[in-house]
């Protein structure tokens, strides 16, 4: 991959400073949209990180300050042509969140900006979350592609923001605030711009210093129970990106205009 498709495929890098990793999500200039690229190269650090004792805490962060992720890069869903296309996109999604979901250190999101779709779902993997006053947090696809999450996902974000807030972004298609998102629990504090970095330094320190057995086990403790849950969705999955309405929402997505929903 030459220079000029790597700056369009976008990168996530990882950078470890003492007992700490930080992975950035750098693509600013797309408001750090996920490229398969990067999907693949995130699901590589947590393989790696997931064998490296020595580290206490993560940190994810987007780069340039307007975004965590905006979600997926809509222009990969333009060679989409079944509903199996869909459902194997959201089991290699889920294989890759299930890897930052899973790692066992302790995970903090450094959310400055959108924090939308596939960006929500990633922040949604990790433990805690900070976030700027000007964040915003939904998965607007109701008013947008008119696909849907896997039902792994779908999970992740009512656990986190309860059942109620989770409709108003997947059926309204809201996006919260970060006042919505702290009175969920799902961001623990608001953090002007210009103080972020010493408040995520900070929240790094404390939980480096902390028992990492201990953690392990919390973050295992409460996985084990989201997994005893039996889910079953690809059916729900097959129902969305086999619709001609799927369809309609990426090419009204790329052509800049609304999109026009016939419930087919």
């Amino acid at each position: 991959m030459n220079d000029d498709d790597k700056n369009k495929q976008g990168e996530v890098r990882l950078t470890m400073e003492g007992a700490a990793a930080h992975i950035v999500f750098d693509r600013a200039d797309a408001h750090n949209a996920m490229t398969w690229h990067m999907y693949e190269q995130l699901e590589a650090i947590c393989e790696r990180l997931a064998n490296e004792r020595d580290v206490r805490v993560a940190t994810f962060r987007g780069a340039g300050g307007k975004a965590f992720v905006a979600g997926t890069d809509i222009q990969q869903f333009t060679a989409f042509k079944s509903a199996e296309d869909g459902v194997n996109y959201e089991r290699r999604i889920e294989r890759v969140l299930s890897k930052v979901d899973a790692l066992p250190m302790p995970t903090l999101a450094i959310v400055d900006g959108w924090c939308v779709g596939g960006g929500l779902a990633i922040a949604a993997c990790c433990d805690l979350r900070i976030a700027t006053p000007q964040a915003k947090f939904g998965v607007p696809i109701a008013r947008t592609l008119g696909n849907c999450l896997a039902i792994s996902n779908t999970a992740r974000i009512v656990a986190e923001f309860g059942i109620g807030r989770a409709k108003r972004m997947l059926v309204l298609g809201d996006m919260l605030n970060v006042d919505d998102a702290i009175a969920a629990g799902f961001v623990i504090e608001s953090v002007e711009p210009d103080q972020l970095d010493a408040r995520a330094a900070a929240l790094v320190d404390r939980l480096s210093r902390n028992a990492p057995i201990t953690m392990r086990v919390s973050k295992q403790s409460m996985s084990r129970m989201l997994a005893a849950l039996p889910l079953e969705g690809d059916d729900l999955v097959r129902q969305c990106y086999g619709s001609h309405d799927f369809h309609e929402g990426v090419a009204a997505f790329t052509e800049k205009r609304p999109p026009v929903w016939t419930g087919a």
